[in-house]
């Protein structure tokens, strides 16, 4: 059966002191004034945090992935933004490169992205096609002449697209072969990074919509096989599925434990509002909740360090998790009541950031669909 080892545990509590020491005090004013902070990002890269998962020879750090999980739950337990910054530049950013990768490409970008000193971002989404990524509607054409691929087309809600330490965006695009992948530099000409959302959540984190106007990028930029694009962003997206289970599980459980110490001291009515049924069992539910999170995120992310399947499990990791911390934010703003609802209170800000879980990296209608059609079901 799995558990976390002792030296997992060990790695959250440096996680988790990082995280309070150096992010916590700072989220509620980079959230109200929608600051992404390199800094603290470039600090996460100097303590290996993007480095995880990969191999040394790579300046990794020959890590698990479910030790990624647990640096991402403990840095989304004080800042969804934070979390998702993390979540997005390992799997999206740095995993294309290193899983489809040839070793060129690898050396030419790995090493940065690994290190934390870049970020990458990875545009699957397009503006008339969200969960239905294979309507890919982006194009690619070969010019003979110049040797360059010529893309055209618009990508949607892509993370980590617009930073200054961004230094690539792999994009898929249809080809005459099918869908293919391309790595594209920032700054390329054509490639047009467009002004950040403004977003319900998630306000620290680097959110950009892109467009490629005839943006050419040479032969060698090609990512993985022709027309296995596609296929190799799924595989990604079901990583994706985990760390974002893990990312809501820092919320859930930091809402269930700011709405628990707040409902032991709130007075009313004579004492603690804690010791009301109505309070008490909706945090009792959320308890139970954040526990079943935490089996179905882990159980999820020691099947995937296993080298076993992992579809079925991460649906259902990221269909329960995310949730579970909707709810868990929406009873802890309850909970607090007023207070619950002014923007510096964290719980407002975990309110905010909780709904993009339920969307991001396949909506929960995408999870029920690929858990049914796992049990056998014909769903369309």
């Amino acid at each position: 059966m799995f558990e976390l080892s002792e030296d997992h545990e060990a790695f959250r509590s440096v996680v988790r002191d990082f995280a309070r020491a150096e992010i916590a005090p700072h989220a509620e004013a980079w959230d109200r004034d929608h600051v992404f902070p390199i800094d603290t990002v470039l600090r996460m890269g100097e303590l290996g945090f993007f480095g995880i998962v990969f191999p040394a020879a790579w300046g990794g750090g020959d890590g698990d992935f479910t030790s990624l999980c647990i640096a991402i739950e403990e840095i989304g337990a004080v800042d969804q933004s934070m979390g998702i910054t993390l979540s997005a530049g390992v799997g999206l950013g740095a995993n294309p490169i290193f899983r489809f990768g040839t070793d060129e490409q690898r050396s030419r970008w790995l090493p940065d992205l690994v290190a934390g000193r870049r970020l990458g971002a990875f545009g699957l989404t397009e503006p008339g096609g969200g969960s239905d990524a294979g309507a890919t509607a982006t194009k690619a054409s070969w010019d003979q002449q110049a040797g360059e691929w010529v893309l055209n087309g618009a990508k949607a809600f892509i993370t980590n697209s617009g930073t200054p330490i961004t230094s690539i965006v792999t994009v898929t695009a249809r080809t005459d072969d099918g869908i293919c992948a391309f790595v594209v530099p920032s700054g390329s000409p054509g490639l047009v990074v467009e002004p950040p959302y403004r977003k319900l959540g998630w306000h620290a984190s680097d959110t950009h919509g892109v467009v490629l106007d005839d943006c050419r990028v040479p032969a060698d930029h090609l990512l993985g096989a022709p027309g296995a694009g596609f296929r190799n962003f799924l595989a990604i997206l079901d990583d994706g599925r985990v760390a974002i289970a893990a990312l809501a599980l820092g919320c859930a459980r930091a809402c269930l434990s700011l709405a628990t110490a707040y409902a032991g001291e709130r007075e009313a009515f004579g004492g603690p509002i804690g010791r009301f049924q109505g309070v008490a069992f909706q945090l009792a539910d959320l308890a139970v909740a954040v526990e079943n999170a935490t089996n179905l995120t882990y159980k999820a992310a020691w099947l995937r360090d296993a080298g076993r399947p992992i579809t079925q499990a991460a649906a259902m990791a990221k269909l329960y998790a995310t949730e579970a911390a909707v709810a868990a934010s929406r009873v802890a703003t309850q909970v607090f009541g007023g207070a619950g609802f002014i923007d510096d209170n964290p719980v407002a800000r975990f309110y905010r950031d909780a709904k993009i879980l339920e969307i991001g990296e396949g909506t929960s209608e995408i999870q029920r669909m690929v858990i049914a059609r796992g049990l056998g079901l014909p769903v369309t």
